[in-house]
């Protein structure tokens, strides 16, 4: 969109993030970039009163409650030629015909994926030092632990067992380098010497699990992945092996992994669940091996402004009628999360 004239430009998300992704002097400069309205944010693209800004909008700017790109969305959107999305996968957002009809796409989660790593790197390193079992045993005893509970504690040589090469899994790997971690990756869709470059020794999935002291998840959410870690796989771990989720709660089989852990086989780090969240009466909530948050891995609070800054540039890119630097294709809604 070359020229003087600066592209139409509208917001389509839950007006709540708004504030957050872009702050006052974001938001300025995106207003320097194209003409947008603040104060409309669209929920629902077959509103009368949003239908002039849409049938003139030749950027959707989205985020977390913005409905399907469906047909009827696209219908509303004539003019339309960009999409950029302030979050992570377009996955559940961009529709077939999106994609027929040529429009682009961008996503911010290669900047979402900062924070999902950084908190799962964390979790690693509590992990390792055993941290959760012995905050329990500390609030039971009121006594530091003896020889016996701390011989197998520690960070050195660990296995770290990284399912998926995604965005956050590459990221992850690049925060793991620094440490004396033994570091295994499986991804079927990367070779040995992809493995080697992003610092990891390639392994197929049933051997990263018999291997791994700490496995982590980074797999897409896709029909094929569906309870990738089923009952038989869980039971590949071995004792006292360390599961984390940041990923999808699907991933696992949510009914093998409590008999797992409520019999004190393996413990859990669990950002996400299937549901989520989780029955009240879940034992997730009350096991002393399991560390529960309700999905908070991923950008929160001032994180948010990492993405804005993505779309900011994006739409100065097309203003400049130059490329988009984060361009989602429709083969990466196969393979990354």
């Amino acid at each position: 969109m070359p020229g003087t004239r600066l592209p139409r430009a509208v917001f389509a998300m839950d007006p709540v993030h708004l504030p957050l992704l872009f702050p006052d002097a974001l938001l300025s400069r995106l207003r320097r970039t194209a003409e947008i309205d603040p104060a409309l944010v669209v929920r629902d693209f077959t509103d009368p009163a949003a239908a002039p800004a849409l049938a003139r909008a030749e950027v959707l700017i989205t985020g977390w409650g913005c409905p399907p790109l469906d047909p009827a969305a696209l219908a509303a959107t004539p003019a339309l030629r960009a999409v950029l999305h302030a979050a992570g996968s377009v996955r559940s957002l961009a529709g077939e015909e999106l994609w027929r009809r040529g429009i682009g796409v961008s996503s911010a989660a290669e900047a979402n994926a900062v924070p999902v790593a950084e908190y799962t790197l964390a979790m690693i390193l509590l992990a390792g030092k055993d941290a959760f079992a012995h905050r329990e045993r500390f609030r039971a005893v009121h006594a530091h632990p003896s020889h016996a509970h701390t011989a197998a504690t520690g960070n050195l040589g660990r296995r770290i067992g990284v399912i998926g090469a995604s965005r956050v899994g590459r990221r992850l790997l690049e925060l793991l380098k620094p440490y004396d971690f033994q570091v295994l990756l499986h991804d079927p869709y990367l070779d040995p010497a992809g493995a080697a470059a992003l610092g990891a020794r390639p392994l197929p999935l049933d051997e990263l699990l018999r291997r791994s002291d700490i496995v982590t998840l980074h797999a897409p959410d896709l029909p094929e992945t569906h309870h990738l870690l089923d009952r038989r796989r869980l039971a590949l771990i071995r004792d006292g092996g360390v599961l984390i989720n940041t990923s999808r709660g699907a991933l696992v089989d949510h009914t093998a992994l409590t008999d797992e852990l409520a019999g004190g086989r393996l413990s859990a780090v669990l950002d996400v669940t299937d549901p989520e969240p989780l029955p009240a009466d879940s034992p997730l909530y009350t096991l002393p091996n399991v560390f529960l948050t309700p999905h908070i891995a991923g950008s929160l609070g001032n994180e948010l402004e990492r993405l804005g800054r993505v779309v900011v540039g994006e739409l100065e890119r097309l203003a400049a009628g130059e490329e988009l630097a984060h361009a989602v294709r429709y083969a990466d809604l196969t393979r990354m999360a």
